[in-house]
C-alpha cells in the first residue's frame, strides 16, 4: 500500500472511532470490519475467504474489450479465468445467497457477442446455481453505432445458490399504477386487488420516480455529467446496486464485489447498513474507492439518489434545439 492509501486508511480509522464504520485495507479476509478493501489479484484474495460467508456477490467483471484496466484476451482464455473466479464465488457464497453478474456485449470485428449468454452457460456449470431473473438495465446514452442499432442496455444475471433463497420484495415494491383496481369476481369481489405496499417492479427496470411503476431499469449510466463520474471507464451507478442490496440481503449481511472498481457496490452496501468487501488490482481505483467511501460516511459523496428523476430538457437549451443547418 502506498503512502496516500495509508493516510486514507488512517482518516477512515478516525471516523470509525467517532462511531462511524470500520474500514480496513487487507489483502486477506478478516472477521471484524464494516468495509474491507483489498488491493490484490481477485483469485488470491478469494482463497482467503471462508466457505459460506457471503450473502450477495455482485459485480461487473472486466468485459475483455481492451479498456485501460484490462488486457484483452482470447475469449476462451477470458472465460477460463472467469470460470475460476465464479467457482470461488460459489464456494464463499452461503446457501440461499445470490450472485448478480452485470455484463454487456463483446464486439469483435463488427460482430456482437452477448456476454450474458456465455456467462449463463458458464455459471450453470455450478449445479447449485439457479437463474431467477435476467434483469435488463436500460440507459439512453452511450456510443453511437453506424453499422448497427446503437446498444442501450446491459443485463444482470441473478442466480441463487439453491432453491431456499432470500428475497425481500417489500423494500423494493413500486407504486401501484391503478391502486383502486378491485377483484372482478369471487369471494373478494369489489375489494382492492393490489398490495397496499405496492407492486413487484418486474425484471426490466427503469429507475426514475415514474419507474417504480414501469418495467425498465432506466438508470442513467455514468457519463461525463453524472455526479458520480470518476476516471473509471466502465463505472456503474450506485443506484443500480441499491435495489439488489435491499431485495437480496438483510442488514449486516456481507456483500462481495470481486471487481470493485471505484467502489460503487461497497457504497450501496454502506448506505443500507450492510457489510461490504471489495477487491481490485488497480491502485488508482483502490484509492478512489477509499476516498468515495470516506465521503459516503461523511455525507459528502456526490451521487445520484435512488429514484431521482432524470433530467428532461425544456426545449430552451441550445443542445435540445434543431440546428439551423438542418433546416436548410
Amino acid at each position: 500500500m502506498n503512502t496516500k492509501q495509508h493516510k486514507q486508511t488512517e482518516q477512515l480509522g478516525l471516523l470509525a472511532e467517532n462511531g462511524m464504520k470500520r474500514v480496513t485495507c487487507s489483502n486477506q479476509f478478516i472477521e471484524e470490519f464494516d468495509v474491507l478493501v483489498a488491493h490484490i489479484d481477485v483469485l488470491d484474495f478469494l482463497k482467503t475467504v471462508p466457505n459460506s460467508t457471503i450473502r450477495l456477490v455482485v459485480s461487473s467483471p472486466p468485459y475483455n474489450i481492451g479498456k485501460p484496466y484490462e488486457s484483452r484476451k482470447e475469449l476462451a482464455e477470458y472465460f477460463g479465468w472467469q470460470e475460476k473466479v465464479l467457482s470461488e464465488c460459489s464456494r464463499v457464497l452461503m446457501d440461499g445467497g445470490s450472485l448478480c453478474w452485470q455484463v454487456g456485449n463483446y464486439i469483435d470485428d463488427g460482430e456482437v457477442y452477448p456476454l450474458d449468454i456465455f456467462f449463463y452457460q458458464l455459471i450453470k456449470k455450478q449445479p447449485q446455481f439457479h437463474l431467477r431473473n435476467r434483469i435488463v438495465w436500460y440507459f439512453e446514452h452511450g456510443l453511437h453505432a453506424k453499422l448497427r442499432f446503437s446498444g442501450r442496455y446491459e443485463t444482470i444475471l441473478w442466480f441463487t445458490k439453491g432453491d431456499d433463497y432470500l428475497f425481500n420484495l417489500d423494500p423494493v415494491r413500486v407504486p401501484q399504477k391503478y391502486p383502486g383496481k378491485t377483484y372482478f369476481k369471487g369471494p373478494n369481489h369489489g375489494k382492492p386487488s393490489g398490495n397496499p405496499l405496492g407492486k413487484n417492479p418486474s425484471d426490466i427496470w427503469k429507475i426514475v420516480i415514474e419507474d417504480w411503476e414501469n418495467l425498465i431499469w432506466d438508470i442513467p449510466n455514468v457519463k461525463a455529467n453524472h455526479p458520480e463520474k470518476t476516471i473509471h471507464p466502465a463505472q456503474f451507478p450506485i443506484e443500480l446496486i441499491e435495489r439488489l442490496v435491499l431485495a437480496l440481503t438483510h442488514p449486516r449481511d456481507i456483500i462481495l464485489d470481486p471487481f470493485m472498481g471505484v467502489g460503487s457496490a461497497l457504497i450501496a452496501a454502506l448506505l443500507h447498513n450492510r457489510r461490504a468487501v471489495g477487491v481490485d488490482k488497480e491502485p488508482a481505483y483502490v484509492e478512489l474507492a477509499l476516498s468515495r467511501i470516506r465521503h459516503a460516511m461523511n455525507g459528502t459523496l456526490k451521487r445520484r439518489p435512488l429514484g431521482k428523476p432524470k433530467h428532461k430538457p425544456s426545449g430552451k437549451e441550445k443542445v435540445s434545439q434543431v440546428p439551423k443547418e438542418w433546416l436548410i
